[in-house]
């Protein structure tokens, strides 16, 4: 299970983060997903969740969750090593709340460049 929620956590940042360039892209090349308020909603809560859950100080569900259940112990495959090391970073706090920030602030950007419709 905690493997999954390894995988499930990766998929959600490779979502918030190639979500922003694809939009672009997408809006740029005049795709309607590119500006589906659906899509773009769901994207900019995602950022404001984790910009919020990072100024207040509160990790993430899915890493504790996944720390719950994986305990203390240290032997994992090299899928699930390899995985977290992309997703796990030895930095100071602060730069991550920064970059969720300052990540957000793009979205936001983006948001008001480039604002979603509805259909119909």
């Amino acid at each position: 299970m905690a493997d999954f929620i390894l995988v499930t956590h990766i998929l959600f940042v490779v979502f918030v983060v190639a979500a922003l360039p694809a939009i672009w892209v997408g809006a740029h090349n005049r795709r309607a997903w590119a500006r589906s308020a659906a899509l773009r909603g769901v994207h900019l809560a995602a950022i404001l969740i984790v910009a919020l859950e990072s100024l207040l100080g509160i990790v993430c569900p899915l890493t504790e969750w996944e720390s719950l259940l994986r305990g203390e112990r240290p032997e994992l495959g090299f899928i699930q090593r390899a995985l977290r090391e992309l997703l796990y970073w030895d930095l100071p706090g602060w730069i991550f709340t920064v970059i969720y920030c300052g990540f957000a602030l793009l979205v936001i950007w983006t948001w008001l460049r480039i604002p979603p419709q509805r259909r119909g």
